[in-house]
């Protein structure tokens, strides 16, 4: 069998709602024939930054070297300046959004559809598939 590619994926969360985080990262962990290299901030390794402009200085060494961004695209997005920082220092690099629709939920933040390549459900193979289909 050949060699699976490796994905570096950038996954945007609000650590306020990090059950989403780590229920998307079980479920891509579990993906048959599937490998990634994860280059998120979660709130167990955050990145020791201690002003804004560090923050965002370090979020650009994070999103850099991905191939692809999903956005968890709930409508808590609004209201996370750091998240649509997130958003728009992908667009800045030309790094393909795969926006997540929340479980059962009716709208999405307007600034992830906008900026996503795709909108997939929360299934792992639509958001595979878009993965694949969009990763540089």
């Amino acid at each position: 069998m050949p060699t699976l590619k490796t994905y570096r994926l950038f996954i945007s969360h609000a650590w306020k709602y990090n059950d989403e985080y780590y229920r998307l990262e079980r479920m891509l962990k579990s993906a048959k024939n599937f490998n990634f290299a994860n280059y998120s901030v979660p709130e167990h390794d955050p990145l020791g930054t201690k002003t804004d402009k560090e923050l965002m200085a370090a979020l650009n060494r994070q999103i850099r070297p991905t191939q692809c961004v999903l956005i968890l695209a709930g409508m808590y997005v609004n209201h996370r300046k750091w998240i649509q920082a997130e958003i728009a220092i992908a667009k800045g690099y030309g790094k393909p959004i795969v926006g997540i629709k929340p479980w059962g939920s009716q709208v999405t933040p307007v600034v992830v559809t906008k900026a996503a390549k795709e909108m997939v459900g929360w299934n792992t193979n639509s958001i595979v598939r878009a993965i694949r289909e969009h990763s540089l």
